[in-house]
């Protein structure tokens, strides 16, 4: 009955206590609603095969008496049963109720999306400074956030867009949601979405407005895509998708809400780039790992090395350099014989004179990606050659003895 399937507002049991904004939460702290939502789950994947499930506002799924609890009984079953256990799991780790924010809080075999990696990467490309440690964070997976209870870096759910908020090409040329047409008077939608109109507001004709709007996008796609963890690419995306600034589209079955294929084959298109990007991710096994990575070890080997311009290592000193917008960092190959892989990330409006490194017995370094085209793809070089990184832009590098 109502009573056993629904959260109710204990004083007022006559109404629903709300936790998704959608009216009602279902119970499932409850064993005939839990019944019901596993056999449903179960039917899904038994008989229409599909390989997972993303949950939203998941973090309603483990609410009992006393609020989120990662053991809640809803994740006990689905850990024991022998149909959900192998299948992907992931949460939208919130929900609007109280403590509702649970980023990091899902239990093992769970990914979550992780919305501090869209808040640091979309403020760090905006140009804001000060972020390179919360970005050497983020790019490595957010152990911060999800090394606990033997999960794995697929626990993070890396992303800038998705469907709720700006798509990539308003992100970079709006500063400020424009909702008007879903009749709200544009109090709908977020209002912390850490973008930028790179020089105007909404569509411009001006050359250099535009070629610093596709730098952006372009560095945007490759972070998200050389990012340790699992990234998320909104449909879209790859060719300037835009929905005019509105970051609530969801009420807009129109132009505005349809995803806009037109920009293939033109300045826009970035599915080269994207396709590019997917490649790196297949060959280098360090970008999709499945354990931590660590620093510098006892023994002088290293998962990960963090390096300054001049290709030493960084210090405290370093990591808080006033306004810092430059990191580059050496991930060491999973096997021996694999290549090692050396990123440089330059959110600065100047270009900055870095040093390849020679690190780990690597001293020979291939050109993988340059956003800005600067550096050509397939381009080899010693270690200790001097180049520069341009202003914002994202460059790879492979290593070999």
């Amino acid at each position: 009955d109502n009573t056993s399937y629904y959260w109710l507002l204990p004083d007022q049991p006559r109404y629903y206590d709300d936790f998704t904004g959608c009216g009602n939460a279902l119970n499932l702290s409850h064993p005939r609603v839990l019944q019901m939502a596993m056999d449903s789950l179960r039917y899904w994947v038994g008989v229409c095969h599909v390989d997972g499930f993303r949950f939203d506002l998941a973090s309603t799924l483990g609410r009992g008496p006393a609020g989120f609890d990662r053991r809640a009984p809803f994740f006990a079953a689905i850990r024991q049963d022998p149909v959900l256990a192998g299948v992907k799991l992931i949460a939208e780790p919130w929900d609007i109720g109280p403590g509702g924010y649970q980023v990091g809080g899902f239990p093992s075999g769970w990914s979550e999306w992780n919305d501090h990696f869209r808040r640091t990467l979309r403020r760090y490309w905006a140009g804001q400074g000060s972020l390179i440690g919360d970005l050497g964070r983020r790019m490595t997976a957010s152990a911060d956030l999800f090394d606990h209870d033997g999960r794995s870096p697929r626990a993070s759910i890396n992303h800038v867009t998705v469907h709720d908020g700006f798509t990539l090409a308003d992100l970079t040329s709006y500063s400020h949601k424009h909702n008007e047409a879903n009749g709200e008077n544009n109090r709908d939608g977020s209002d912390e979405n850490y973008s930028t109109n790179s020089g105007v507001e909404g569509p411009t004709h001006d050359p250099k407005i535009l070629a610093l709007r596709r730098q952006l996008r372009r560095n945007l796609l490759a972070s998200l895509m050389l990012a340790q963890g699992v990234p998320l690419l909104l449909a879209g995306d790859e060719v300037a998708n835009s929905q005019s600034g509105n970051n609530n589209a969801y009420c807009q079955d129109n132009p505005t809400g349809w995803v806009d294929w037109s920009a293939l084959g033109g300045d826009d298109d970035n599915i080269g780039l994207v396709a590019q990007l997917i490649e790196l991710r297949r060959r280098f096994p360090q970008l999709r790992p499945r354990r931590w990575v660590e620093g510098r070890r006892p023994d002088g080997s290293f998962g990960v090395l963090w390096l300054t311009p001049q290709a030493r290592e960084m210090t405290e000193q370093d990591w808080n350099f006033p306004e810092g917008r430059f990191l580059s960092y050496v991930l060491a190959p999973v096997e021996r014989e694999q290549a090692a892989l050396f990123i440089v990330l330059n959110g600065a409006m100047e270009a900055i004179l870095f040093t390849l490194p020679n690190v780990g017995g690597y001293r020979r370094w291939t050109v993988l990606l340059d956003t800005t085209s600067m550096q050509q793809p397939g381009k080899e070089l010693g270690a200790g050659v001097q180049l520069q990184a341009s202003p914002r832009s994202v460059l790879a590098f492979s290593g070999a003895a």
